[in-house]
């Protein structure tokens, strides 16, 4: 299987991890080891600064991953410009997730701020990931504007649906000069390999893994579809067809 390559960087894991919704962080320290993902997300909001009390980023560091810092719970590119720029200075992390979303109820991220964040951003030298719907003009706009990818979603968040944007997302692969990293709604590892079968260069995933009945296992589950997915992709898969096509053709049977 082909590495990853994410702004120059190389990535043997196509499996992105997020941390929020873990029953405690020694199981998501485990299950980031089981799922062997080398790129995990944390919202900004989720880390107390002052409470030295506070393990959540260590927990994620010493797995060895990188952190991405992402800016969940902002409502405009202000707030999201401020925030990556505090992800800076506290973690030293160029890489993050831009994550705009004012509606509290579908949580869908707001199209237009993502855009001024992200050529904001791109011109401050951040390696700049957008979460966007799954709208093939909007990530066009995205690669011109410096995004190192675009992470469009495969239904909303948490919701476990799998690729109900499936015709946009196959749009989106074929047209991208960027990664394409296909995040939210994934709910089972069939739909992480879906996803990487269609060519999508990596699936980010949360709550599959988080509120599985055992984290620990699905993360491995997650981990062993998108590779298959993936070289499946690389192999080649046939086309499709509407007749049937006997893999042993019966003349060949009677030697005729």
């Amino acid at each position: 299987m082909q590495p990853l390559i994410l702004s120059g960087e190389k990535f043997t894991s196509r499996l992105f991890l997020g941390t929020g919704k873990f029953a405690s962080n020694d199981l998501m320290y485990n299950a980031i080891l089981a799922s062997e993902s080398e790129l995990v997300t944390v919202a900004l909001k989720r880390v107390e600064m002052n409470n030295e009390h506070d393990k959540l980023i260590a927990s994620i560091t010493q797995s060895g991953v990188k952190l991405m810092p992402n800016t969940s719970g902002t409502h405009n590119a202000e707030e999201a410009i401020f925030a990556s720029r505090l992800a800076y200075e506290a973690f030293g992390s160029k890489i993050v997730k831009v994550e705009i979303h004012p509606d509290p109820k579908y949580l869908l991220p707001d199209p237009f701020e993502t855009l001024k964040a992200t050529e904001v951003l791109a011109k401050e030298g951040f390696i700049v990931m957008p979460y966007i719907q799954a709208d093939p003009i909007l990530c066009k706009y995205l690669e011109d504007a410096g995004a190192a990818a675009v992470m469009p979603l495969g239904a909303p968040i948490g919701t476990n649906k799998g690729l109900k944007t499936k015709d946009l997302l196959q749009i989106i692969i074929e047209q991208s000069r960027v990664p394409v990293v296909i995040d939210a709604g994934l709910g089972a590892p069939s739909h992480a390999a879906e996803a990487m079968e269609m060519g999508a260069d990596a699936v980010l995933v949360n709550t599959a893994i988080a509120a599985a009945g055992d984290p620990v296992e699905m993360a491995q589950a997650f981990k062993e579809a998108v590779i298959a997915g993936r070289r499946a992709y690389e192999a080649g898969l046939p086309s499709m067809g509407q007749s049937a096509s006997a893999t042993s053709p019966i003349d060949t049977f009677l030697g005729m």
